[in-house]
């Protein structure tokens, strides 16, 4: 038990990154699923989705993986608006993925959206250490 915990500590911020990151796109995929069920258009359902895993994602990665304090509200409000406009950089590539995947290749949707989660989780984690490990 204390070596798994040994190594727990050593992969600490990978392990939970990938649980948080794990909820996250499950909540993307049911959202994501539950209104293509309802008939909603393939761009407003994978934005829409991304939209509500993102805000999820940026309270637990700030607080569950990068142990990023709320100390003032000025450094609240860059990390904010930094996970903000890149997670819309990831958007885009998000919607673009499936856009080619599903609507122009007429590929299966639901492995479209499998083979994105993968890319745009790695993209996330890129960016997320770019705002929540930065220097002071």
């Amino acid at each position: 038990m204390k070596k798994l915990f040994q190594l727990y500590k050593r992969y600490e911020m990978i392990i939970n990154y990938l649980f948080i990151g794990g909820l996250t796109t499950l909540i993307n995929f049911v959202t994501f699923f539950a209104m293509r069920y309802f008939g909603i258009g393939l761009v407003l359902t994978n934005t829409t989705a991304n939209i509500v895993s993102v805000i999820f994602a940026f309270f637990a990665n700030k607080s569950v993986v990068f142990h990023s304090d709320y100390s003032s509200k000025k450094k609240f409000w860059f990390e904010l608006i930094s996970f903000l406009v890149l997670r819309g950089v990831s958007l885009l590539l998000d919607n673009l993925i499936m856009i080619i995947g599903v609507d122009w290749l007429h590929s299966n949707e639901i492995l479209v959206k499998i083979l994105d989660q993968v890319i745009i989780v790695i993209a996330n984690y890129l960016f997320s250490k770019l705002i929540f490990l930065r220097k002071k």
